[in-house]
């Protein structure tokens, strides 16, 4: 399935889940996300899916994923088509 890497903003919590809003910027696309994991992982980079703590407005199919870069989280979101 392929994947889309999407910009968010956090909107605030729903039913205890984080609730990102998709900001129409779209990045790279990929043949399947587990392509842009092992990447991470071969990079020594380890990476947590956060995917069921997180809801993504207006998409249907969605997988997000947390890194620590330096000392702060980044969060990656992609739609999954």
């Amino acid at each position: 399935m392929p994947a889309t890497e999407l910009k968010v903003t956090s909107a605030g919590t729903v039913a205890g889940k984080e609730l990102l809003i998709p900001t129409g910027e779209q990045g790279t696309t990929m043949p399947h996300v587990q392509d842009w994991v092992t990447g991470r992982l071969k990079a020594k980079s380890p990476v947590k899916d956060v995917s069921s703590t997180v809801l993504v407005k207006g998409i249907k199919q969605w997988a997000a994923y947390e890194e620590k870069v330096g000392g702060k989280k980044i969060r990656t979101v992609f739609k999954i088509t």
